[in-house]
């Protein structure tokens, strides 16, 4: 049993069986696809989750090769539709690693799906990793092996990739939800045309881990600089696979997300889950995503910055469950 703080501890209060979901396996590796580097992170989610990680391979419209792709898988089949859990922009499914246990132990079946171009899939024969490449590799994830309309989670720049896929592919999506989303961003903008050697000092900056922690204070309300430095490096942990920087100038190349004319389009009904004190994303949007959303709630988090189910993994978890369970 890893120790685990007073803070993370409160994560967990309302769920019967913390001490499982605390428990980090002694008797297993990591991996092999991961990078070295996890054996440093000291969180007991992360490790967890990490044990869990694996390449599943999916064939898709754009290559001749499969990809090999990582995800987290269910331990369980549920009585509801299944929930998949996709996750921010440059991030992977260890976003999850406090909110999948939580889930999982109240019995809902749970995907965490690393989207292409980020998280721990296999990319050494570059595919494309445009907005339609990563809505096809999605597309064909959930057609190969879930196979059922899901509850689909978004976090941030997560949100606009459910919006792509729930307007271009609505019989896959039952219900969306939506956190602290970034959806009224017209893509990248200049930055899709930077000269190829600006793009790559950009890329190095990205990666570094003084803008990481920057982004960190930004992101987080009040967390100590121990734990703002071990969260840290689980968020860069995808960046030190050797094909990170190609995957990601392919996107920025591409332009990036732009869904804002397709959120009056999503016809699912909608959890918005928001941060009150997030200082990424105001506020004042979740008001005006719900007011354009065809049918949609919308549930905030007082005390809490822009990543909900990393800061308050508890109150997401809560109502995700309530969400996907019919009792709004």
């Amino acid at each position: 049993m890893v120790a685990a703080s007073y803070s993370t501890m409160q994560y967990l209060k309302g769920f019967k069986n913390s001490k499982m979901i605390l428990r980090v396996r002694a008797d297993q590796e990591f991996p092999s696809f991961l990078p070295k580097q996890i054996q440093k992170i000291k969180d007991p989610f992360a490790r967890n989750l990490a044990f869990r990680i694996e390449r599943l391979p999916v064939q898709v419209s754009f290559s001749d090769t499969c990809i090999m792709s990582s995800c987290i898988r269910p331990s369980i089949q549920g009585n509801t539709n299944p929930v998949v859990l996709l996750h921010g922009f440059d991030s992977s499914c260890l976003e999850w690693r406090c909110v999948y246990p939580l889930l999982e132990e109240a019995g809902a079946e749970c995907w965490a799906v690393d989207i292409l171009g980020w998280g721990f899939s296999n990319l050494e024969q570059l595919p494309p990793c445009d907005v339609e490449s990563k809505r096809d590799h999605l597309y064909k994830f959930w057609k190969l092996y879930i196979k059922r309309p899901v509850v689909l989670v978004g976090p941030s720049l997560g949100a606009a990739i459910a919006i792509d896929f729930a307007v271009n592919h609505p019989e896959s999506v039952s219900k969306l939800v939506l956190i602290d989303a970034s959806v009224y961003s017209e893509g990248i903008g200049g930055i899709a045309r930077l000269p190829i050697i600006i793009a790559n000092a950009g890329l190095a900056l990205l990666k570094s881990i003084p803008l990481r922690l920057y982004v960190n204070k930004l992101v987080f309300k009040n967390i100590p600089l121990s734990t703002s430095f071990d969260w840290m490096k689980i968020g860069r942990l995808h960046c030190l696979l050797p094909w990170w920087r190609d995957a990601t100038l392919s996107f920025m190349a591409s332009g990036g997300y732009n869904v804002t004319s397709l959120i009056k389009q999503v016809r699912q009904r909608a959890l918005i889950i928001w941060g009150e004190d997030d200082q990424i994303i105001r506020y004042k949007l979740a008001h005006r995503l719900y007011g354009e959303l065809q049918d949609a709630i919308l549930r905030p988090i007082p005390d809490c910055g822009h990543v909900p189910h990393v800061e308050k993994p508890s109150a997401v978890a809560k109502l995700i469950l309530k969400f996907v369970q019919d009792d709004y």
